[in-house]
């Protein structure tokens, strides 16, 4: 495990793959920790979760521009620097078809 002043997320607290757990909690309007099988798949299903955070790690201070894009339970999720989470869902009314923008 790295020391936390030479790799750290971004913004100090969750992780990306935590973040994506809470949002979609959050949509869902339901505790964190119900965001679990059976009622829904695991993140890994769709993403691994070690390599999204590896992604958003930051080593020396560097800020990364990195945006990843996925779909997870019925969500469009975009996934941006500091744990920034943006989820839309792909079934609403108000759902474009469009990409979350970058």
């Amino acid at each position: 495990m790295s020391m936390p002043d030479e790799t750290s997320v971004p913004d100090g607290g969750r992780s990306p793959s935590q973040a994506i757990i809470a949002a979609i909690a959050a949509e869902e309007g339901i505790d964190v920790t119900d965001v679990e099988p059976p009622e829904y798949d695991p993140l890994f299903t769709v993403v691994n979760p070690e390599a999204l955070d590896d992604l958003f790690t930051t080593t020396g201070g560097g800020a990364s521009n990195v945006v990843v894009h996925l779909e997870y339970e019925g969500y469009e999720i975009a996934v941006r620097p500091g744990c920034d989470v943006e989820v839309r869902d792909r079934s609403s009314s108000d759902s474009t078809g469009q990409p979350i923008e970058e």
